[in-house]
């Protein structure tokens, strides 16, 4: 028998059966590795949708804080009564606008 024949018979019956054994392991393999690639995408998009939600609460906070500035600065002004103010002067509301 030549050197190569027996490799190449072994070959034949080797074959049939490590394609029976691998196939199933590669197969497990790449279905674990997209269910990870899934896992991961899914807990990336729940990680933003926190972060939109945080952001979201903390412009919310921001907003009522600045409201809230506003309202007292409004309280803390000192109210002139229209009969202070000096006599014939227009408001800005009474005044008319500039035809240009």
């Amino acid at each position: 028998m030549p050197p190569v024949l027996a490799p190449f018979l072994m070959g034949l019956v080797v074959a049939p059966i490590a394609k029976r054994i691998v196939k199933p392991v590669v197969r497990g393999v790449i279905k674990t590795s997209v269910e990870i690639a899934l896992d991961v995408k899914r807990a990336a998009q729940e990680a933003g949708e926190e972060m939109h939600d945080f952001a979201a609460e903390v412009a919310a906070e921001i907003f009522t804080d600045q409201a809230k500035d506003q309202a007292d600065e409004k309280a803390d002004r000192p109210v002139v009564a229209a009969s202070a103010a000096k006599p014939g002067a227009k408001t800005p509301r009474q005044a008319s606008p500039q035809a240009t």
